[in-house]
């Protein structure tokens, strides 16, 4: 067996319902939201690993369900691996994960931004409000219903909105979507390209 066999195998002794999930690189598992501080907690304490790299979230497609996935990834500072863990939210309407700031401190600001731009909540921490918007924005960005331009919003300061004489607008497209063409090129020529390059902030989309 491989060590991420080992690994997994391991680990599904500990958590029967814990799968693998396919992954390009690093061990990668789902297991379920209940299940999930346990988990993290023993691949911590028991796996050495103790670090925590990121924590984001996933929106599945249009009428999936489970709508919304957690994910955090994990390195360990002795044998210098990595392992993914992702666990679906059981509501899709709100969505909820226990949060793991007992376990790392670092989570805090992760978890918060997940809230601020997916709308997780994350049970037991300790200050859950936004980060990247203002108190008070309706809307959570990186859900796949939020349009890439954006929507137009009041500014969140009656003052400044005052002087200003504008609201927040959406971004003008440029031509997109912006697509990223799968290919043997180095990173900087294979950033993604607008599918409609006849219009962009000078020359006006044609109708």
């Amino acid at each position: 067996m491989t060590a991420t066999s080992d690994l997994i195998a391991t680990l599904q002794g500990q958590f029967p319902a814990l799968t693998s999930r396919p992954s390009a690189d690093y061990p990668a598992v789902n297991v379920s939201a209940a299940s999930a501080s346990a988990l993290l907690k023993t691949l911590r304490d028991s796996h050495g690993y103790d670090m925590l790299m990121d924590l984001t979230a996933l929106v599945q497609g249009e009428g999936v369900s489970p709508r919304f996935l957690v994910v955090w990834h994990l390195f360990s500072t002795t044998t210098h691996g990595y392992v993914r863990v992702a666990a679906a939210c059981e509501d899709d309407a709100a969505p909820s994960m226990p949060s793991v700031v007992p376990l790392w401190a670092g989570a805090n600001w992760h978890e918060r931004e997940a809230y601020d731009m997916f709308g997780i909540q994350f049970a037991g921490h300790p200050d859950l409000r936004r980060i990247l918007m203002w108190d008070g924005y309706p809307y959570h960005p990186l859900r796949k219903d939020f349009p890439l331009a954006g929507k137009p919003t009041e500014l969140p300061d009656a003052e400044i909105a005052a002087e200003v004489t504008a609201k927040v607008a959406p971004a003008p497209m440029a031509g997109g979507p912006f697509v990223a063409t799968p290919s043997n090129l180095d990173t900087g020529d294979a950033e993604p390209r607008a599918k409609d390059e006849s219009w962009n902030e000078r020359r006006v989309k044609p109708e």
